[in-house]
């Protein structure tokens, strides 16, 4: 699933190549017709990410909302529009450019009300101006669950998934199994603070980069790592290999659904 450094990056996207200009929406597949023709021809005044959450405002009560889930996709292309090809829930249509939206989750028209529900039930977004960290900690400080469980939970913290998760945790040597009610105020606060580097750099960048420079692939002598992913991380997706610090296998394991990777000797079990 995308994180939510991929929903900013789109939302800056989108500002972009339509923002303050009549778009032509259309539901090629047909699914987000009525939808699609309730902003078909407005402007598009803001576009914003919440977490992993889309949100194309045209008007104060028309106001696009998409979740991309596992396998949702928008794929852009200049002038000319060429005709849909598979499954097309949402096209939008610029001066210059085109999007199509495949495969979402969710694709609906909400109203202001409706999108304000949406946010209050989500946490702080690292990527966001008006984020309050205070919030995640108040959550986090008061709960048993593990940390791993907390990090992924979008209620404490909107936008981190599996691969910041796990490589955040590794790089303050915290142990994924570690309850919330354990982590010092001074280790959430380092905590939260690399989120809001990592995940900007994502933003910037379009991967997720994790490494410090002296892991860097090429003064280590090995390969760059090749993953749909992208980017250089220390955990994720590493499982059975040597730990880039001190040469352990990483460990694996499922936690609550997901694929969860940790180094036990940079992560010492909490005790």
């Amino acid at each position: 699933m995308p994180e939510g450094h991929t929903l900013h990056r789109l939302a800056r996207r989108h500002r972009a190549l339509f923002g303050g200009r009549p778009v032509a929406v259309s539901s090629p597949q047909g699914r987000f017709a009525a939808g699609a023709a309730a902003v078909d021809g407005m402007v598009l005044k803001k576009a914003e990410a919440h977490g992993k959450h889309l949100f194309h405002h045209y008007a104060p009560d028309r106001i696009v909302h998409v979740h991309l889930g596992l396998y949702g996709t928008f794929e852009e292309a200049p002038h000319p529009v060429q005709e849909p090809r598979g499954q097309v829930r949402m096209r939008m249509v610029g001066e210059t450019a085109y999007a199509d939206l495949r495969g979402a989750t969710a694709c609906e028209l909400l109203s202001t009300a409706e999108v304000r529900a949406i946010r209050a039930r989500l946490g702080p977004d690292p990527l966001r101006r008006d984020a309050d960290p205070e919030k995640a900690w108040v959550r986090i400080s008061r709960s048993k669950a593990p940390i791993a469980t907390l990090l992924m939970d979008q209620s404490v913290v909107a936008g981190v998934g599996n691969v910041y998760r796990a490589e955040t945790l590794f790089r303050h040597r915290l142990d994924p199994q570690m309850p919330g009610s354990a982590l010092a105020r001074e280790q959430w606060d380092a905590l939260w603070a690399d989120l809001v580097a990592l995940m900007r750099d994502g933003v910037r960048r379009g991967r997720i980069d994790t490494v410090e420079k002296e892991h860097d692939p090429r003064l280590q002598g090995r390969p760059a790592r090749k993953d749909r992913h992208g980017g250089e991380v220390y955990v994720y997706r590493r499982a059975g290999l040597p730990c880039l610090v001190c040469g352990t296998p990483i460990a694996h394991t499922e936690h609550a659904g997901r694929n969860l990777f940790w180094c036990p000797t940079c992560q010492p079990e909490y005790r």
